[in-house]
């Protein structure tokens, strides 16, 4: 593993730095704990058995699939750009500073790689897309899917991936972070907040009220909850301060393939019969005109 990463993650046993073993494909800290690292690329840094079993291999699969033709890239584009925003602000001796910043406290520096850490990172596409529009920053993907993490531990040359429960006490260092993606994933705002440097950077992605709104009704897709942005907003503002918040929409044409692939790899994969999906897809005609609307949220620690 590049060691710009290793040096930021830590034993989720005792909380120790790791280092590679030389002896065998693992990290292992002082305390002897030792954790594996697949033959795909990533490291098993679960302790226990998570309640949490992840995206399946048919949805992430399917998700690999329509993130590839490019029709999600005005999301990668909105992090990119934020990310790019946030990082540059890292060295901003006259940027706003968090709350509890003093006029002694000066910008952290973070050496030459700053570390973009995706909780729930999926395929990794974002946290890539990212890394694209940052050459000097490291990446690590954190995922509880095994599927996903195949993927993701190939996203870009200069990231890495770990099997991790994002519910449970993340594997690195406090203030290790300076960028933290949330793509359509749970949030754990304590853990987001012990981990980011106190001028680090959340960036939070979740679906606005209109999102993929098309297919809702006709293929009964599960709804965006319209109370999606207080949610948000109550998981992370004992620890957070909301910067800015933006929508951003984009006009898909999808054939009904890629539609059955956009259902197959969301949440309402886990309640559609698949005969009834069929059935109603048969019915559409083509093009099928999509909405793709999202949220971001910018935030940064009290």
């Amino acid at each position: 593993m590049d060691s710009r990463i290793l040096d930021r993650l830590r034993c989720p046993v005792c909380g120790e730095p790791l280092a590679q073993a030389t002896d065998t494909k693992a990290l292992r800290c002082p305390r002897r704990h030792s954790f594996d690292i697949a033959r795909q690329g990533y490291v098993n840094l679960l302790t226990g058995r998570s309640p949490h079993v992840g995206d399946t291999p048919e949805m992430v699969a399917a998700r690999a699939d329509f993130q590839a033709t490019g029709h999600y890239d005005v999301i990668s584009a909105a992090l990119a750009a934020a990310a790019l925003d946030a990082v540059g602000r890292l060295g901003d001796t006259d940027a706003p500073q968090p709350e509890s910043a003093t006029a002694e406290v000066q910008p952290p520096d973070f050496g030459a790689y700053p570390l973009v850490v995706d909780a729930g990172a999926g395929t990794g596409r974002y946290l890539g897309a990212v890394l694209a529009a940052l050459p000097d920053a490291v990446g690590l993907a954190l995922d509880v899917s095994k599927p996903a993490l195949r993927r993701a531990a190939r996203a870009h040359p200069r990231a890495a991936a770990a099997l991790a429960d994002t519910w449970q006490r993340l594997p690195l260092a406090d203030a290790s972070t300076a960028v933290l993606l949330n793509v359509f994933a749970p949030r754990n705002g304590p853990e987001f907040h012990r981990v980011l440097d106190p001028a680090g950077t959340l960036l939070v992605v979740t679906p606005d009220t209109d999102h993929l709104a098309e297919l809702v009704d006709t293929l009964d897709l599960l709804r965006v909850d319209p109370d999606k942005a207080d949610r948000v907003a109550a998981s992370l503002g004992g620890h957070f301060t909301l910067v800015s918040s933006a929508v951003h929409r984009a006009g898909l044409a999808l054939t009904r393939p890629e539609v059955a692939t956009v259902v197959g790899m969301g949440p309402s994969a886990w309640h559609t019969d698949a005969a009834a999906l069929t059935t109603r897809l048969a019915a559409l005609p083509e093009p099928v005109r999509v909405t793709v609307a999202v949220r971001l949220d910018v935030l940064r620690p009290r």
